[in-house]
């Protein structure tokens, strides 16, 4: 099987936004991992990470809304000074945008089943091609 993962974006409230921060922020990049990964640090391993790594993406929810997705490489696990647990998830830098989906806000991650994440937006697509397949999405014809 193959199961997804989904988190709040805290702090971005654009693809856009997160794009720019790509570069900038330097939680998101793994020199520990190569450079051309990001890597995002989470306090719970999931414990179906065989089934995320290398097929899975994280589907990131910014301003209420899935909006894009990063594909998972791996997941790996950290422990810090104090010699607390977390989990390092480490993404491709791609950004994929998807048809924007509603979501409440919700501490940590969850798991997003196949059937239940978002489509990819097609590439070039624009805002209002994204509200017409949301729309589409709301009405169960994609």
């Amino acid at each position: 099987g193959m199961i997804h993962m989904v988190k709040l974006c805290v702090g971005v409230s654009s693809v856009e936004e997160l794009e720019s921060y790509r570069d900038q922020r330097a939680h998101w990049w793994g020199a520990d991992y190569g450079e051309d990964v990001h890597v995002h640090r989470t306090r719970m391993m999931p414990k179906r990470s065989a089934e995320m790594e290398g097929q899975g993406s994280i589907y990131w929810v910014m301003s209420g809304a899935i909006c894009c997705r990063q594909p998972i490489l791996r997941l790996a696990p950290y422990t810090d000074a104090e010699g607390k647990d977390f989990c390092d998830i480490i993404m491709s830098p791609d950004i994929i945008r998807t048809v924007p989906y509603p979501k409440r806000p919700f501490q940590g991650w969850r798991y997003l089943r196949v059937e239940d994440a978002p489509p990819d937006l097609e590439a070039g697509a624009n805002e209002n091609s994204a509200e017409i397949a949301a729309e589409l999405a709301r009405m169960g014809l994609i």
